[in-house]
């Protein structure tokens, strides 16, 4: 029976899928690995199991030549912390699990342009911290979403279903830019040919992009510049697409109106610039945080080790 390591504890319902299929290690720890940890594993175990933040490098495969794992696994769609083409020099091959988070972040999309326009997050912490004095008619004016411009960077899946809820839901315009042509966003929607062109016209920008290498700041201070001054900046990819010291010079100049986020450079850490802000929605990474979505996702990984170890191709293997 494989022995595999799954690095982080995922929902009961998928350990017992993984227990009934390989021989499973766990770690006591729920922090990310770091590369000397992940070179460690890559000696230990056939497979391992990792998610967001465990960090299979260049370093950790530079450490050991010739790994006895043979398969990354990935619980997620995104895979930024695992070098695959070190990964596949090395002999492993890599999987993830797409379309099972599509839903439930775009929905995290949504819940960050809400809290960001209609400024739920000044609101809630008026109440808690027993401000509010009761209503009264310019209390707390945020931005309407009804006929609103909504500019998504990304057109796959998710861009694809966060472009749906607003129009369809909200009656948002929806404009945006995408690395190809999209011959059909599924709603009404216009591709524009530039970044610059979608930051001048849209009242929100959503960022669903994948992290890479050509993606890292893709967001800097030229792009929140061209924003107009009440647009709001939400991003729910991952942090390094946006450049986090541009976005608070952006914000403390008044260049934009405000940002949702759910993602940071840093994580887990969080720049004190942003948590003092009112005019900034934070999440902690709530993108699939739903019980089924990782219930998803975890039996998707785990088919994905199964097929691997049966012989087969597994259904959701990445390419360098």
């Amino acid at each position: 029976m494989p022995k595999v390591l799954i690095t982080r504890t995922l929902p009961d319902s998928v350990m017992a899928a993984a227990r009934d299929a390989f021989d499973v290690a766990t770690r006591d720890s729920e922090m990310p690995m770091t590369a000397e940890e992940a070179a460690a594993t890559l000696s230990l175990y056939d497979a391992v199991l990792p998610t967001l933040g465990d960090a299979y490098s260049a370093q950790a495969f530079g450490l050991v030549p010739e790994p006895k794992v043979k398969l990354l696994a990935n619980f997620g769609v995104g895979y930024n912390h695992i070098d695959v083409g070190a990964a596949k020099a090395a002999g492993v091959a890599v999987a993830n699990t797409p379309g099972a988070v599509t839903d439930a972040t775009a929905d995290i999309a949504m819940m960050l342009i809400l809290m960001s326009c209609r400024r739920a997050g000044e609101g809630e912490r008026l109440v808690r911290a027993g401000d509010w004095t009761g209503w009264h008619p310019t209390q707390l004016l945020g931005l309407h979403l009804g006929g609103k411009t909504l500019g998504i960077v990304g057109m796959g899946r998710i861009g694809k279903a966060i472009a749906r809820r607003a129009q369809a839901g909200f009656g948002m315009e929806v404009i945006f830019h995408n690395r190809s042509r999209v011959a059909d966003a599924g709603v009404p929607a216009r591709q524009v040919d530039t970044l610059d062109e979608l930051a001048r016209a849209a009242d929100v920008v959503v960022l669903a992009v994948p992290a890479t290498p050509e993606t890292r700041h893709l967001v800097d201070a030229g792009f929140l510049s061209a924003m107009r001054p009440h647009a709001r900046l939400v991003n729910i990819a991952r942090g390094d697409i946006v450049d986090e010291a541009a976005l608070i010079a952006a914000l403390e100049a008044g260049e934009i109106g405000g940002a949702g986020l759910d993602v940071y450079e840093g994580e887990p850490q969080v720049p004190q610039a942003l948590r003092d802000r009112d005019d900034v929605a934070l999440l902690p990474h709530l993108g699939t945080a739903a019980l089924e979505v990782r219930e998803a996702m975890g039996m998707m990984a785990v088919e994905n080790l199964r097929a691997f170890f049966a012989g087969e191709t597994p259904p959701n293997l990445v390419e360098p």
